[in-house]
């Protein structure tokens, strides 16, 4: 997965609450079997409904920082809320509060969840409404979001941020001891199972 040590961007301002997967996504968008082309399917019975929609609008468009009111992405379990997300354009949410399986899905998928008071929120809000181009620092090895005059730390575990900055997903991860995999394949009795390549 791509890493994230620094991104600065343009955020687009969500102004609404409580937004669960099936609105990032509804479930009519599932039934691809691939982690591409989930874009076009972001929020797209709002996109559909509202012509003033946020991500309608010209003015956020190629906005790469997302900014949410409290409980985004709850609800059902999908990681396709995540990787239409990330498709869309976007490396970064900001929220007083996340879905826990969903910020779990963001963290391990590479787009960082970053958790802020709702104070801030309602300030980016303003701000990205009253200067659509104004720009947003998410500072993974600082752990701060900068925008102005205003430093805003955050917080995420050690582990977590080293992964993000390694770009290391669990598959990353995993791939980091093939040599001790191999070495362990080859010195296993012939009577035990075998694993195969995959064709």
């Amino acid at each position: 997965m791509q890493k994230f040590t620094v991104h600065t961007g343009r955020a687009a301002p969500l102004r609404r609450a409580d937004v669960d997967t099936d609105q990032i996504i509804p479930a009519v968008w599932l039934k691809q079997v691939t982690r591409t082309g989930f874009g076009e399917g972001l929020f797209s019975a709002w996109r559909a409904a509202d012509p003033d929609f946020v991500l309608n609008r010209p003015e956020h468009d190629g906005a790469s920082i997302l900014v949410a009111g409290p409980d985004f992405g709850t609800g059902s379990s999908r990681e396709h809320a995540v990787w239409a997300l990330q498709d869309h354009g976007f490396r970064a949410v900001l929220s007083p509060r996340f879905g826990d399986i969903f910020r779990g899905n963001s963290l391990k998928a590479g787009l960082l969840t970053v958790v802020v008071p709702a104070e801030v929120v309602e300030e980016l809000w303003a701000r990205a409404e009253a200067d659509p181009d104004g720009e947003v620092t998410v500072d993974l090895e600082t752990r701060e979001v900068r925008f102005d005059d205003r430093t805003v730390p955050f917080e995420l575990d050690d582990f977590t941020r080293w992964r993000l900055l390694n770009g290391l997903d669990d598959i990353g991860l995993t791939l980091r001891h093939t040599d001790e995999v191999a070495d362990y394949e080859a010195r296993r009795p012939a009577w035990l199972p075998t694993t195969r390549p995959a064709r």
